[in-house]
């Protein structure tokens, strides 16, 4: 096989990247032909340079992983994307997939495996780390409704109730609905334990 794969690799620990740019380099048939720091940066590098796989870090400033798959999967069909995270949480996964992403990976995978999953994923195929995939489906789906969802992750920094509610265009007492709601669902004491539960879950 001749045809030399283009890879973009984005995260924001430049650390990181080097390390895997140097890694993937010693493979034959791949090239990592841009590199980029941040999620808008990682749309832009990637139209630009015609990138064939790319390879996102989950949590990125501007926007994550799984945002900048979905842009790529409009401004450039053609090329497969792969989620790095030391966050492997059940909610992002299935967001991730339901994005378009065709791999997902822990960032303790070796250099080795991602560059099969690079191919894998170039060729049409799918690779979702075993361990994340069996963590995701044992968790089930988010019992939240995205508006639940939305007012939880507004109440995360521990904003009060009238703050929230101004944020969310809604009237205090139905933010203190949602609230309620979210915290009998997760089975939690109190809205800042429903925030860590939901949170630890990928669900917001």
């Amino acid at each position: 096989m001749s045809t030399t794969i283009r890879v973009l690799l984005a995260d924001d620990e430049h650390l990181i990247r080097a390390a895997l740019a140097q890694l993937l380099a010693l493979e034959d048939d791949l090239e990592v032909v841009a590199q980029a720091a941040s999620g808008p940066e990682a749309v832009a590098q990637a139209v630009a340079a015609d990138v064939d796989v790319a390879v996102l870090d989950l949590q990125m400033p501007g926007l994550d992983g799984i945002a900048v798959a979905e842009r790529l999967g409009a401004d450039l069909p053609g090329c497969a994307t792969v989620i790095v995270t030391s966050h492997g949480r059940p909610g992002h996964l299935k967001r991730a997939l339901a994005g378009g992403v065709r791999g997902f990976l822990p960032k303790t995978t070796s250099a080795a495996t991602l560059a099969a999953v690079v191919r894998t994923v170039h060729a049409g195929g799918r690779h979702v780390d075993p361990e994340l995939a069996a963590e995701a489906i044992a968790a089930g789906d988010s019992p939240l409704t995205p508006r639940e969802a939305d007012v939880l992750e507004l109440a995360a920094d521990g904003a009060p109730v009238e703050e929230i509610a101004e944020r969310a265009s809604l009237s205090p007492g139905t933010v203190r609905n949602y609230l309620s709601n979210a915290v009998g669902k997760l089975g939690a004491a109190n809205r800042h334990d429903a925030c860590a539960i939901a949170r630890r879950m990928g669900w917001i």
